[in-house]
């Protein structure tokens, strides 16, 4: 099967490329390089042994989308491209409804015009908005409270009704909670272009001294400690659930969707002790405001996931700081 990975030299693209070619997968890319570096397709190489055929453009641009589709015979893609930062997205709101909804509608678009209808969709948690209960299943109902989470779920409604107006199409959307972590090798792993907007890296740069101190929003929420709980969940484990959603697309058309998490939430304050111990390193921390948009808690139930695509997370906490660590050192 050939697979077209968009946004694929970044964080959870570069690692699930990777999978794809570790089983065989024949892999096509296009990344602009606005939250990635060139050098991530030597780490594949060098990682996988194998190469990848690769586009630099943006996939709001239909022409180039066109030249891959013309130039490859694509069965499926993968759709990572987009904005993702919620702190910049409620900044900036319109930019990140200008590049994540117009990729989305190109990439469609073009994907129709070559009949190439099977597509596994990077969504994200932030769709459940402020959740009912915990943990969170896939029927909960939708809301966002940020504008990145809006770009999310606008285009998983674009999709049910793509797939509502023709049942050729077989989509999977992935609801990712929060991908820490990196590959085993130390070669690639999550490094922002800019300053972090996920807390792992930022974490990292405070550990090896780059920044002072961690600023930790809020310690007033319903939590175990006061500060926010979140589902993290191995960027590896996230990446062989595409592959099961592949697997899943290639074989039934419909549309569905899927928790992608561990099922088990950390609190902030919790990942920064078992970071410090695990790599015997200090992260000195401040606390500061709440930030804009941010939830006392969140994580997942992915029991679906485990059902229907027979895929569930096998790391823990303690392998996720070791190899996000491991990764900058090596580097």
């Amino acid at each position: 099967m050939k697979v077209l990975v968009t946004g694929g030299t970044g964080y959870i693209g570069s690692h699930t490329i990777v999978e794809l070619l570790d089983n065989n997968y024949d892999v096509v890319c296009i990344d602009n390089f606005i939250n990635s570096k060139p050098e991530v397709l030597d780490k594949i190489k060098e990682i996988t042994g194998k190469e990848i055929t690769f586009y630099e453009g943006d996939v709001c641009d239909k022409q180039i989308l066109r030249q891959i589709f013309t130039d490859n015979n694509i069965d499926a893609v993968i759709h990572f491209a987009g904005l993702k930062a919620v702190g910049e997205s409620v900044r900036v709101p319109l930019k990140y409804y200008r590049n994540n909804i117009d990729s989305t509608l190109s990439l469609l678009e073009v994907m129709g015009e070559y009949n190439c209808k099977k597509l596994v969709f990077s969504s994200s948690a932030t769709v459940y908005g402020k959740p009912k209960s915990l943990p969170i299943k896939e029927d909960f109902p939708l809301s966002t409270t940020n504008p990145y989470g809006a770009t999310k779920l606008m285009i998983e409604n674009i999709l049910r009704d793509i797939y509502v107006s023709d049942k050729d199409w077989s989509i999977a959307v992935l609801r990712y909670f929060n991908p820490i972590g990196a590959h085993s090798s130390g070669l690639i792993g999550e490094n922002p272009n800019d300053i972090p907007n996920n807390l792992m890296p930022y974490i990292i740069k405070v550990a090896t001294g780059e920044y002072q101190k961690l600023n930790i929003f809020g310690n007033d929420y319903d939590t175990v400690d006061g500060t926010g709980v979140r589902d993290y969940i191995h960027v590896v484990d996230l990446a062989l659930g595409h592959l099961k959603a592949l697997e899943k697309i290639d074989k039934d058309n419909g549309i569905d969707f899927y928790n992608l998490g561990t099922g088990h939430g950390f609190s902030v304050l919790e990942l920064v002790n078992t970071f410090s111990k695990v790599n015997k390193v200090d992260v000195p921390y401040e606390i500061c405001d709440r930030r804009p948009g941010d939830i006392d808690a969140c994580y997942a139930d992915p029991s679906y996931a485990k059902e229907k695509l027979n895929w569930q997370a096998e790391k823990n906490i303690e392998d996720m700081c070791r190899d996000s660590y491991n990764f900058v050192n090596r580097k």
